[in-house]
């Protein structure tokens, strides 16, 4: 009889989302301090993005990601099917045009990314996180291939504060990402639902993002080439 896989979650990567990849690659200069590293393209999703390192001993082989649609390229979805990310959501684009970039979500590494998908239903109220897919892109380290969880309707959930889950297979993007000067030193969690939000962490064994009660808002902090940085989502 196969045993269960006890859900334990990491902070794998943040995602900074941006109107073009290259308003992107301009913040990140402007904000970080430094240019952004490779990254390529989503075939499924008609996205790409930009990486960068910011491994460090709180939350080892973790990156920064940098994405956004990719002008005209086709999606592989189905019809109706959003992108992940909440990236065809008309009121986030217009504030990322308006705004600009930045910090939106996070995603979270897990061992089995369907047994933590079952976790996260058995919270009270459920969350769905939505069905778990095959998604892959070419790297400089050989093809990228990964379990992800991506909704229907694309949502991030509860202001983007519910993590994406990930399961990686044999390569992960950290593993060939020089070093670039930063390092997550922290990431925090508040919504007016703390409680809810906790135990959603906990079901998957997210033990590394603590969760305030107050407005909706993912914090990162970023030592950096220009000392330390705070990213945050601001409810967006």
């Amino acid at each position: 009889m196969k045993q269960a896989v006890v859900p334990h979650a990491e902070v794998d990567h943040l995602v900074v989302a941006g109107a073009t990849l290259a308003d992107c690659e301009q913040w990140c200069e402007a904000t970080l301090g430094i240019a952004p590293g490779p990254g390529g393209q989503h075939p499924l999703m008609g996205t790409h993005n930009r990486l960068l390192d910011v491994s460090g001993p709180r939350h080892p082989c973790c990156y920064l990601e940098l994405i956004a649609i990719e002008p005209g390229a086709p999606t592989a979805r189905a019809a109706g099917l959003r992108r992940w990310f909440d990236l065809d959501d008309p009121l986030l684009q217009q504030r990322l045009h308006e705004q600009g970039p930045r910090l939106i979500h996070f995603v979270a590494r897990v061992p089995d990314a369907a047994s933590a998908v079952q976790a996260l239903a058995h919270c009270s109220p459920p969350i769905d996180r939505g069905t778990v897919i095959q998604a892959s892109r070419d790297s400089a380290a050989g093809k990228l291939e990964w379990q992800i969880t991506v909704r229907d309707d694309g949502q991030r959930l509860m202001h983007g504060l519910v993590p994406t889950l990930i399961q990686w297979g044999r390569l992960h993007p950290a593993d060939d990402m020089p070093p670039s000067g930063l390092t997550l030193q922290q990431l925090t969690a508040d919504h007016p639902e703390a409680g809810v939000l906790a135990d959603a962490y906990a079901r998957i064994g997210l033990g590394q993002v603590p969760v305030e009660s107050g407005p909706p808002r993912l914090t990162a902090l970023l030592q950096t080439p220009r000392g330390m940085i705070e990213l945050t989502s601001d409810g967006i």
